[in-house]
């Protein structure tokens, strides 16, 4: 009401009138042209284009009839105001997320629930649960050298850079006693992969009689890497002192590793590490930090959980 009493004592009756008008005009995108508009984002896009954009949406109302115009910014503001459409960006409309598919039925939660249990069950340092998985990192150096942060002013590094190859990284960790180690290799074979038993059976846990291992369903995995490099009493005497625990396909998330490979991604291998010896320094001081922390993982998902809010998974429910 102000409004429109200042703009009739400032520009008259007749401005007020027009202004009256437009803003009470029937709207031209109502409610049915709207669903169409949602359907069309969230249908396959025409052939020749791998997405749909604000002018081809608006292009194909005005085809079908719907209404005589409309504008792409038309498009972009009506679908920006419902939750129904495609997250807009950069003048594009995606539908499309990536995301772990899982072939689900008895196979796979046979394995999550063997996990789950062991996770559940009371700690026992004679039979300890170690989690084991591997990364990949690159190793990039800089080209030139980053100018420092500054009081209102980020560090500035150029967006070239140099690649100096890859590495592996093996994670081990021990979630209920706060312990993990951290192997820098640069392949990961089956022979790579049998050096970290062996170095878990002799050096990290030499007195115990059995490490549980929770690992995922990596080709590598498997106790004949241990035949395929040492010879068979050397293999089978390691491989007494391993049980191994598979999350299930596509199941990687159970692996408590992820967790921290997690906290490593961004304590230290987000940045730029120009070699190897950079990369053993940084991820040396965030172990170490880490272990004298007695950083432990507190997790809470049980089989009970998992019957209970992921019950679609499961072939047969009573």
């Amino acid at each position: 009401m102000f409004r429109t009493k200042r703009r009739y004592a400032e520009e008259g009756l007749d401005e007020v009138l027009r202004h009256h008008n437009q803003v009470n005009r029937p709207r031209k995108v109502d409610e049915r042209v709207e669903s169409h508009l949602i359907a069309l984002a969230c249908s396959p896009a025409p052939d020749g284009h791998d997405h749909w954009t604000m002018r081809a949406v608006a292009g194909k109302v005005v085809e079908l009839g719907l209404v005589e115009s409309l504008s792409p910014e038309t498009v972009r503001l009506r679908l920006k105001k419902t939750r129904s459409s495609p997250v807009l960006q950069r003048g594009r409309l995606w539908r499309k997320q990536q995301w772990c598919i899982p072939k689900v039925g008895g196979e796979f939660v046979a394995a999550m629930e063997d996990v789950l249990d062991l996770y559940a069950e009371s700690y026992d340092p004679e039979r300890p649960v170690v989690c084991f998985d591997e990364t990949s990192t690159q190793l990039l150096a800089d080209v030139r050298e980053p100018l420092p942060a500054k009081p209102g002013r980020p560090r500035r590094e150029d967006y070239e850079y140099q690649r100096a190859g890859t590495r592996n990284l093996f994670l081990a960790c021990e979630p209920r006693r706060g312990w993990r180690h951290v192997a820098i290799t640069k392949r990961r074979t089956m022979q790579d992969f049998a050096h970290q038993m062996r170095w878990l059976v002799d050096d990290a846990y030499p007195d115990v009689p059995v490490i549980r291992l929770v690992l995922d369903n990596l080709n590598t995995h498997r106790l004949a890497s241990l035949y395929e490099t040492f010879p068979a009493p050397e293999a089978r005497r390691i491989a007494k002192r391993l049980e191994f625990h598979h999350t299930p396909k596509h199941g990687s998330w159970l692996n408590m590793a992820e967790i921290e490979f997690s906290v490593l991604a961004r304590a230290c291998l987000r940045g730029r590490n120009a070699d190897q010896d950079n990369l053993e320094r940084a991820v040396r001081a965030c172990v170490s930090e880490r272990n004298a922390a007695g950083a432990t993982i507190n997790w809470r998902f049980t089989a009970q959980d998992a019957r209970r809010k992921l019950h679609r998974l499961y072939p047969c429910q009573s």
